[in-house]
């Protein structure tokens, strides 16, 4: 590594961590400004609402703006080195376009491992507690997934049904349990209620109604209070949209693993969360390749048009993945496309704007 490495690397941290602060400070400025109300109403207090919400969100924030820093960090460095000659000195001395690309390249492979290391294994616990703060104090919908009707298959012999799920109390109401040897019903239990009891991680149903069927007819018996063992836990039961967000990459695989075991519907949702999650540090090494090949031709308006160019550049490449993603939770396109498709494309796009950047 050379001078000019160092400090082009230099160059790009300073920008990249101001863009980072100056956008967090928008968006809390914005942020407080829309729920200033719901904090108000609801009893919020400001060390709450600092320490419990806002703390836990600029770890969010960070990894959800990070790409749009970099661009603008590649866009405006290099424009500045385009305006005052220093590319065309640069390539004078023999140095290759793609050698002076290499710090940049170099910098964004690292701010993606960064990002993604904070995805997996620092955000979740911060969006955890975000999430809860925002139950309690913010007003709006639930975005609960199962509400009521819940459908699960604790083993390939067992169904169960339940009408309702309190996931505050974890008790659900009106349970029916059905169990099949081979191709018919073995036995059938209805019961009022069914408790999870976190001391012993197990079930415990309430006022249950046993029929065990027989080649010669059925038995029928009560029990009041009755522990059962089930492979169902209370979070199979309780799912919300905001479930993958809370979890690190291992649980989340878990998370998702165990829900396909179950049976529970809408498995593609979670999945294009997870890869969406998975995938966004790409966006950081693709944004290096589109600002440095904008950048390194001098263009009119200076730096007015390198911003301009970035924002709108940034603009399109979010509205792609959101655009795709529905498609990819709605099982018309596969998860994984859904999720790593934009990156892929605006990588190559990238590429070739590189290839054929003026030399």
């Amino acid at each position: 590594m050379n001078k000019l490495d160092r400090y082009i690397l230099l160059r790009l941290l300073t920008i990249t961590v101001f863009v980072l602060g100056l956008l967090i400070f928008i968006f809390i400025l914005i942020d407080f400004s829309e729920n200033s109300d719901d904090f108000a109403d609801k009893g919020a207090e400001m060390a709450e609402i600092w320490s419990q919400y806002y703390l836990n969100y600029i770890p969010e924030m960070i990894r959800l703006v990070s790409p749009v820093a970099v661009l603008v960090a590649c866009l405006v460095l290099t424009g500045q080195m385009t305006e005052r000659l220093e590319t065309t000195a640069i390539k004078a001395s023999g140095i290759s376009l793609y050698r002076l690309f290499v710090p940049y390249l170099m910098f964004g492979f690292a701010v993606a491992i960064s990002v993604s290391y904070l995805d997996a294994f620092v955000i979740p616990n911060s969006n955890a507690e975000r999430i809860a703060f925002e139950q309690q104090y913010m007003s709006g919908s639930s975005d609960r997934i199962d509400r009521g009707g819940i459908f699960r298959q604790d083993s390939d012999s067992t169904i169960i049904n339940i009408n309702f799920f309190d996931p505050g109390a974890n008790i659900g109401y009106n349970i029916s349990f059905v169990e099949f040897e081979e191709d018919r019903i073995s036995r059938i239990l209805t019961s009022n209620r069914l408790n999870w009891v976190d001391s012993t991680s197990t079930w415990v149903t309430n006022r249950t109604k046993h029929r065990v069927f027989k080649e010669t007819g059925y038995e029928e018996f009560n029990t009041e209070d009755e522990e059962i063992e089930l492979n169902i836990l209370p979070r199979d039961l309780s799912r919300r949209t905001s479930d993958i967000y809370q979890l690190t990459y291992p649980q989340a695989l878990e998370y998702i693993e165990s829900i396909q075991r179950i049976g529970a519907g809408g498995i593609s949702l979670p999945k294009v969360q997870l890869y969406s999650r998975m995938a966004y540090p790409i966006s950081v090494i693709v944004v290096c390749f589109i600002g440095f090949a904008i950048a390194t031709e001098r263009r009119k308006g200076g730096k007015g048009f390198y911003i301009a160019a970035g924002l709108s550049f940034s603009f399109i490449y979010l509205t792609a993945m959101k655009v795709i993603e529905p498609f990819g939770a709605a099982g018309t396109l596969t998860p994984e496309f859904a999720a790593f498709f934009p990156h892929l494309f605006f990588f190559v796009l990238g590429l070739f704007a590189l290839i054929f950047a003026k030399k």
